[in-house]
């Protein structure tokens, strides 16, 4: 298998490999069958495998391979059918043993470029974010997902309202006219005219930005803070900003997610359809956000989840293709990924999805 910094393990899959490894015909009928599936969705029978088979085999010569394959659990008869549909544990076992994933060509890249960006350099993360959400739906006809952690959320406004001689309320609005209060110490000797300069400041200078766009441009400002505040408002600037940084505390990360109709079309009952709505009602929780977001960060790359891997995603049979994406301190900030049926074309997405976290990291930089 391609680059790409695909992390994915089973330790079963090394007996299988072990099971597989001395019978060409085994390996070479399993593989066709599989991406056959991926393709069509439908069960493959032995008639279809032996006009696609690179050494010709009869039927009933395929049909031996695939009972020996259904001994190994990799693939089953979904019902009184002459075809074959493979398992959870057969697709787990192609992606690892026999998948390659290539690389993106520069029209793609380009494509993926252009539309996280959607036209314009300086829009606000949340945006970007957006764009790239969609970007993946339309690329994978299945549901593009964006975990943003809470270091991404914008700050609209903030205020200082002193309380007493020693304390004064902090007032930030973030989007969505959400408000949060905290209460700081005050340097000794502050105004009540240096509250509202310092407020100015911050709110002229760094209003509309996320925290990791934020240190970045206060960083840049240094000399600005210096030449247009006194020492005690600029004591208040850095408070405001600690505050700031710890207005989220607590509070989960979000998540964006565009195409979930794509996920409806592809369900065939009114039962997959309820599975797949508790599933979005599940990620939309505290805990499930922060679970994606501890999966993309167990791993450097990109990471493949099928079905009952990951106990989110178990009931709805689902398969989840994820990559963390970095600040400009190189700590993962969130993920991108892509939720589709176990029948996703991992090997076009996986590149897709690591492109696009990629540009998000340069884009939040």
């Amino acid at each position: 298998m391609a680059g790409h910094g695909v992390r994915m393990s089973n330790m079963a899959n090394f007996d299988l490999s072990n099971a597989m490894s001395h019978d060409e015909r085994m390996r070479e009928i399993f593989r066709r069958l599989v991406e056959t599936y991926l393709e069509s969705g439908e069960p493959v029978g032995s008639r279809s495998l032996s006009r696609i088979l690179a050494h010709p085999l009869s039927p009933a010569s395929i049909r031996n391979v695939m009972s020996d394959l259904e001994e190994l659990g990799l693939i089953y008869a979904p019902h009184v059918s002459a075809g074959r549909l493979p398992t959870q544990q057969g697709l787990r076992f192609f992606v690892d043993a026999f998948m390659e994933t290539g690389d993106l060509s520069t029209e793609e890249r380009d494509m993926i470029e252009r539309q996280v960006r959607g036209g314009n350099r300086d829009h606000s993360v949340e945006t970007l974010l957006t764009e790239a959400s969609q970007l993946l739906s339309g690329l994978s006809r299945g549901a593009g997902l964006v975990i943003a952690n809470k270091s991404d959320a914008i700050v609209r406004h903030i205020e200082f309202v002193r309380l007493d001689a020693t304390r004064a309320l902090v007032i930030i609005v973030g989007e969505g006219d959400q408000v949060e209060n905290r209460i700081i110490e005050l340097p000794v000797g502050v105004t009540a005219s240096q509250l509202v300069e310092a407020a100015n400041f911050l709110n002229a200078h760094l209003a509309g930005h996320t925290l990791p766009e934020l240190r970045g441009k206060l960083h840049r400002l240094k000399q600005t803070v210096a030449d247009e505040l006194d020492a005690l408002s600029r004591d208040l600037v850095e408070r405001g900003v600690a505050v700031w940084s710890g207005s989220s505390e607590g509070q989960p990360a979000r998540l964006i997610v565009r195409g979930r109709a794509n996920l409806l079309d592809t369900m065939r009952d009114i039962e997959e359809i309820d599975k797949l709505r508790m599933l979005f009602d599940d990620l939309e929780k505290k805990d499930g956000l922060i679970e994606l977001l501890d999966l993309a960060e167990a791993g450097s790359g990109v990471r493949i989840f099928i079905g009952s891997e990951n106990k989110l995603f178990s009931l709805s049979g689902s398969s989840l293709v994820v990559a963390p994406y970095r600040d400009s301190d190189d700590r993962i900030v969130g993920a991108v990924g892509v939720i589709g049926p176990t029948r996703l074309n991992y090997s076009r997405i996986v590149p897709m999805v690591d492109y696009t976290a990629q540009v998000v990291s340069r884009m939040i930089r």
